[in-house]
């Protein structure tokens, strides 16, 4: 046998070096694709369509109808977050919060995060056409709809986009009461506005907090514009007041318990407690406080829903 040559030897070693370069590259994009569809934000999609099926149904669960559903809707929901970020590249370079981000940090170039994303948002919108129904097609088609061509250009233009974009985001779980039902009935608008109105004060308190951010990029919010802060402790109050109200209304159209409407209740109150605290002294501190009660509010809501459904 021939003795291995140092030439051989250092090919060898270069072709090692490049293969686990290519891999690690491979590997980065991968987690970078992965990163464009925001897993945090797609998770909390797929609990509130979960919650939605489950509230919604008359019968015993069809567990695998649940599993497309919740598998088109991650492959939408996904797919839609990866195109918000390919549109909103440009301002995200400007935001210290959102510059590191695998589109302006120049880790993906704009048309890969064009091509995926619009490839996994087409995918799963075909995917609840052919597996779940016309139902749930349409109404996840509408969200992706509103989020890309009305919340996302509105953002840089008025204040009411906080408003526009609450509307894709409460549609998740209305999404999950169709297939249960087949319907729109009273309980997929109780959802709905339960969603709704939560999204207003969590997303005026990171307003809040990241004021000069959005400032520098143009981001039109309403903190932004209101200077003195009066609309923005205003509408944080108001909103956690209309979702206490709300919040109660599962019980009283029959979709769930009294230990739902007591634990509905003590929750809402808090959170209301906390944004008329932050109305009165307004701070940092005190919007943060807000975001982490949203942040424990939603998840202990749905589950005190799902736990109590009658």
């Amino acid at each position: 046998m021939t003795p291995p040559t140092l030439e051989s030897g250092l090919t060898t070693g270069a072709t090692k070096v490049i293969a686990d370069a290519a891999a690690r590259d491979r590997r980065r994009v991968l987690a970078d694709l992965v990163g464009l569809a925001k897993p945090r934000v797609v998770l909390m999609v797929l609990v509130t369509t979960a919650v939605g099926y489950y509230v919604g149904l008359a019968g015993a669960p069809d567990y695998g109808r649940l599993l497309h559903l919740l598998l088109g809707t991650l492959l939408a929901a996904g797919g839609t977050l990866a195109l918000n970020q390919y549109w909103e590249r440009d301002v995200d370079a400007r935001m210290e919060r959102t510059r590191l981000r695998p589109l302006p940090d120049g880790r993906l170039a704009p048309l890969e995060a064009l091509l995926f994303g619009t490839a996994v948002t087409l995918a799963g919108l075909a995917y609840l056409a052919a597996f779940v129904g016309g139902l749930a097609f349409a109404v996840t088609a509408a969200t992706s709809v509103l989020y890309l061509f009305a919340y996302t250009p509105l953002k840089l233009r008025t204040p009411f986009c906080t408003l526009v974009g609450a509307v894709p985001g409460a549609l998740p779980p209305v999404t999950g009461w169709v297939v249960a039902r087949e319907d729109l009935g009273l309980g997929a608008w109780v959802l709905f506005g339960i969603l709704f109105l939560w999204q207003l004060p969590h997303t005026l308190a990171i307003a809040r907090l990241y004021r000069d951010d959005y400032a520098r990029a143009g981001v039109r919010l309403l903190p932004v514009v209101d200077a003195d802060g009066t609309s923005t402790e205003r509408q944080i109050v108001s909103g956690c007041l209309a979702l206490l109200v709300v919040s109660l209304l599962p019980t009283l159209i029959g979709l769930a318990g009294p230990v739902y409407f007591t634990g509905a209740f003590v929750l809402g109150g808090g959170f209301v407690a906390l944004g008329a605290r932050q109305a009165l002294a307004p701070s940092s501190a005190a919007a943060r406080r807000v975001l982490l009660a949203s942040l424990f509010y939603l998840p202990a809501l749905l589950a005190l829903l799902a736990f109590d459904k009658v």
